[in-house]
């Protein structure tokens, strides 16, 4: 015979005030989880994103990122010239070569300096990146110094905004206009003209050749003929993979970081729900010894406890995973290990991790649960009702 569930409900919202310490313990463990995975997650969709599945990068052999990557114009015009790279209703080729270095800019409200990647943009770029648009002002002029900035960047970092001026690689940078790449690592880059940051930072060469399939199923082919070319010492990759690539480092670290405090706070969580459980058998040994006497076995005993242990820690659970939810509307931004710059994104919530958050809850409760519960199962009816 088992003992109703609601008796397990209501025995614990009787003790108001420990079940509500006990669940937010785990609410907090909940929430701590949530948000570093939610984190890690925002920041491998931003890089994911910002990559087209059509696309493909070509960059140096060994190179991690591209702002390591050298690509000299010979072998720029080669990769160019593959019959595979698609053609454009005009014509030209759908290919764009492209400088990436870093420049340290001071953020708005405080003087402290952090990386920003400057893109030098040849004039196929924004056509293979449809996600990037402008939205306000003009695209620069080829062959002089201006420059268009993300809106991310443009509401983070001084000099940044439309109609200011930035100074580096001993020149003054006009802000033309400001484009918007949605949730992409785009959105925390600078573009201005290849050829002119080319020659103001004395690159002689550029950093990578992105370029569009004519058939994207023809990425093999193509992935092994130019690593196999030794004229050209190239890696390929499609953008996606590559971007991704990106955010290996940091997001392994996040969730790294995360499991770790879930398993430290959580440890704490248990305890304090083993102590509300042993609290809860210990008043209500009589209570214990009158259900054993009407006929209900150990079993429903131990299912009772451990059904209200397991009440506590949904409770706590949908708390945690309810208040990490609102971490949504926030954008953060940190240093990208991978390329040392500055990267803004969200945090993400996937039924994934809603999931194994609230699992985690169930888990604690269980665990602070199971000792009490097994305790209370197995008292004697007669010991039980005089104690009582």
């Amino acid at each position: 015979m088992a003992i109703p569930i609601y008796y397990s409900l209501r025995s614990a919202l009787t003790r108001k005030l420990t079940t509500a310490l006990t669940a937010a313990g785990m609410a907090l463990v909940v929430f701590v989880f949530a948000s570093i995975s939610m984190l890690a997650e925002g920041l491998e969709r931003t890089l994911v994103d910002t990559g087209s599945y059509d696309n493909v990068v070509a960059y140096r052999k060994g190179s991690t990122s591209e702002i390591q990557s050298s690509v000299a114009r010979s072998q720029a015009a080669v990769v160019e010239s593959l019959p595979e790279v698609a053609i454009g209703p005009d014509g030209k080729k759908f290919a764009a070569r492209e400088i990436v270095v870093l420049i340290s800019l001071k953020k708005r409200g405080t003087d402290k300096p952090s990386n920003v990647i400057i893109r030098g943009a040849s004039g196929e770029s924004m056509n293979l990146r449809p996600q990037v648009r402008l939205v306000s002002g003009r695209l620069p002029r080829h062959g002089t110094t201006e420059i268009i900035a993300g809106t991310s960047i443009a509401r983070r970092f001084q000099g940044a905004g439309i109609g200011e001026t930035l100074g580096f690689a001993m020149r003054e940078w006009k802000v033309v206009g400001l484009f918007d790449a949605g949730a992409t690592g785009f959105n925390s880059e600078i573009w201005g003209d290849s050829e002119v940051l080319m020659q103001a930072f004395r690159r002689p060469v550029h950093s990578v050749v992105v370029f569009k399939l004519k058939d994207p199923a023809s990425f093999d082919a193509i992935k092994a003929g130019i690593e196999s070319d030794p004229r050209l010492m190239l890696e390929v990759k499609r953008e996606t993979r590559y971007y991704a690539d990106q955010s290996e480092v940091m997001a392994k670290f996040l969730r790294v970081l995360g499991t770790s405090l879930t398993i430290i706070f959580s440890i704490g969580a248990v305890i304090g729900a083993m102590i509300t459980m042993y609290s809860s058998v210990a008043n209500r040994i009589g209570e214990i010894g009158t259900l054993r006497a009407l006929g209900f076995g150990r079993g429903a005993i131990l299912t009772a406890f451990l059904a209200e242990s397991l009440t506590i820690g949904v409770m706590g659970g949908v708390a945690g995973l309810a208040l990490a939810s609102f971490l949504q509307f926030f954008t953060v931004s940190t240093l990208n290990f991978q390329t040392f710059s500055e990267l803004a994104f969200t945090f993400t919530l996937t039924p994934e991790i809603a999931i194994e958050a609230l699992l985690s809850a169930v888990v604690m409760g269980l665990s602070g649960g199971l000792l009490p519960a097994i305790k209370a199962s197995r008292m004697k009816i007669v010991d039980a009702l005089r104690a009582g």
